[in-house]
Order: structure tokens, then sequence, then C-alpha cells
């Protein structure tokens, strides 16, 4: 999305081409907007604060070369060369910095464990909570074992209920992580691989 920025808005604002859908646009313009001074919402503030230190940077965009760009103390690298994982927590930094989220906002991402260290998802899904619990609502799709137990400890540890829908062989089933684990492919094939390591310790 970053580094395409700029393709997306010119073909579909400037050449009126449609090779890009509206999701791709509304978040375009979304990230167009300036990032806005003054007093924001606590949590939003620190969950600023955290991504930052998850990126061990900031990503800005340049009104110069009318590019972004990832920041780290002096030095500067274009958006191409940047890491998938820090354009992702880039995009949610950003959308945070210049108010288009608020508390009533709603957010999809697919896969937060892709492109990133399990330590870095494991923060991200700790502002992720903390979002939440200011009003944002997040609709996670993964296929982790990693970030379902990560959700069910913040659901244990906060008291809060946190949703699972999962769907196997055309099934599907709800549960809720604040009642525990649920039962689906993705927990019983960590189960199946847990015992083979026991298996194979006790022969």
């Amino acid at each position: 999305m970053l580094s395409l920025h700029q393709i997306i808005l010119k073909s579909r604002e400037q050449d009126k081409a449609f090779g890009f859908d509206d999701t791709y646009l509304d978040l375009a313009r979304a990230l167009r907007q300036s990032p806005k001074g003054g007093k924001n919402y606590a949590e939003f503030a620190e969950s600023r604060r955290k991504l930052e230190d998850i990126l061990g940077g900031k990503v800005e965009y340049d009104e110069i070369s009318g590019r972004w760009q990832f920041k780290k103390g002096k030095q500067k690298f274009p958006i191409g060369v940047t890491a998938e994982g820090i354009k992702k927590i880039a995009i949610l930094d950003t959308l945070l910095g210049n108010r288009y989220l608020d508390t009533g906002s709603i957010i999809f991402i697919d896969e937060p464990e892709s492109a990133l260290h399990p330590v870095a998802v494991s923060q991200l899904l700790d502002i992720v909570a903390v979002l939440a619990e200011r009003g944002i609502q997040f609709f996670l799709a993964s296929h982790s074992y990693f970030v379902v137990k990560k959700l069910f400890l913040i659901a244990q540890e906060k008291g809060i209920s946190i949703p699972v829908i999962s769907a196997h062989n055309s099934q599907w089933t709800t549960a809720d992580l604040k009642n525990g684990m649920p039962e689906n492919t993705i927990i019983d094939e960590s189960i199946r691989l847990y015992k083979e390591e026991v298996e194979l310790t006790l022969k």
C-alpha cells in the first residue's frame, strides 16, 4: 500500500482507471491526510509510542518527493526497501496520527503475524487490545497458533471477551477466548506436534 500509494491515487483520481478496487482507494486517501497536532486519546498516543518502539524508527511521508520513507535516527530509507511488517505497522500508526481512526472505527487485519517477528506480533496484539478497549473494533484473520494463544492470554489477563470463528471442511464454529482455547484445526495441529515431540523424547 505505501509503495503504491501515489500510483493508486493517480490511477483512480486522475487516469480514471479501475485497476485498484475501492478498499485500496479508501485506504490511500486516508493515508494522504496530514498528521494532526493537539491532544490525542491517551490510549492512541501511548499506542503510537509503542508502535514506534516496534518499528525502531518512524515511517513518514515526504512532501517534496511525494513518497513514503522509513526514518531511523538520521538515516532515511525508501519505503520500497523497507520490510513488509514495518509497512503494516506504519499504516496503523499513520491512521492514529492523522486522527482518521476514532473510538468507533473498525479495522480488518489479515494475518497480523505476516512478515513480523514473533516478539513484534505479541507487542502488536497488546496494542490492538488497548485500542479495542478504547473503542476500536478489530477483525483479525489468522492461521497462527501463536496469534490465537496470545489473544487467549490477553482475554484471560484482562477478563475480556474475544469471540472467534473457525472453519473446518466448510463448517463454521464459534467460541470465546475468555472461556478457553477453542477447538479448531490450528489448535489440533499444534497439540499433535507437541504429542509427536513427547513420543520422540520417550523413545
